[in-house]
């Protein structure tokens, strides 16, 4: 329980922080919207590194060398517990918008940066405005931002991932934008396996090769979801005895 109370203390004292850093990013981002989101980002990446430190995590980052570093990309991972976003944010290389599911843009704190970071909130009950926040997608890729998207939609429960939701993929199929698969690796033994406390533990995560859409086969294409997800599943297996 030391480390659950350590994160909220430290989760306290950014949030007394981020008052005044909001209005800072706001003035930024009325002259720079790119500066505003790389020094969000930089600010929100150095939290993370605090609370994945507080909570004992030994983390291996693979294959960041893989990430096209001069475009906007889809990033497609598993989902297994809250602190994958830490993990995934505190090692990409490119500026990143998380894709959320609606409820989260309620809490101020949280939503507040999250707004600096592009990131978007999707309405899974709603069609319409889900594909309302794909379009936003869409353009933010264009515009030179990375998305990143849990296909899931909610954490996976056990070692099997639950079935990839084929809208999540529209994004890079509407732009020809590089699909990075990314596979997160043991972060539900932080704290969903021991719940209500905070368990230090090994996570890796991997960066995939990119799959750009023209050089997939019309075969690969139909079945978008279940391709990405099976080269992650074998990054997984790959790495499991690492931890």
């Amino acid at each position: 329980m030391l480390r659950l109370f350590l994160t909220a203390i430290f989760l306290l004292l950014f949030f007394i922080i981020s008052i005044p850093l909001y209005l800072i990013e706001y003035i930024i981002g009325r002259f720079n919207h790119r500066a505003m989101v790389a020094s969000s980002q930089a600010i929100v990446v150095a939290a993370f590194h605090v609370v994945l430190f507080i909570s004992g995590v030994k983390r291996t980052v693979i294959g960041r060398e893989n990430v096209p570093k001069n475009e906007a990309v889809l990033y497609i991972a598993n989902h297994r517990s809250y602190f994958d976003v830490p993990v995934a944010y505190s090692s990409i290389p490119t500026l990143t918008g998380f894709m959320a599911k609606k409820e989260i843009a309620k809490i101020p704190f949280v939503s507040y940066w999250m707004r600096f970071l592009q990131c978007l909130f999707l309405d899974r009950d709603d069609i319409k405005q889900g594909l309302k926040t794909i379009l936003k997608g869409i353009e933010q890729v264009k515009a030179g931002y990375s998305v990143f998207i849990s296909p899931e939609g909610t954490r996976s429960q056990g070692t099997e991932m639950l079935p990839f939701k084929e809208g999540s993929f529209k994004i890079a199929e509407k732009t020809g934008c590089a699909i990075i698969p990314v596979a997160i690796l043991n972060t539900d033994e932080l704290f969903e396996n021991h719940s209500p406390s905070i368990h230090a533990a090994h996570v890796i995560i991997e960066y995939g090769k990119p799959i750009y859409p023209k050089d997939l086969s019309k075969e690969q294409m139909k079945f978008l979801g279940s391709h990405v997800q099976g080269i992650i599943r074998e990054m997984l297996v790959k790495n499991t005895p690492m931890l």
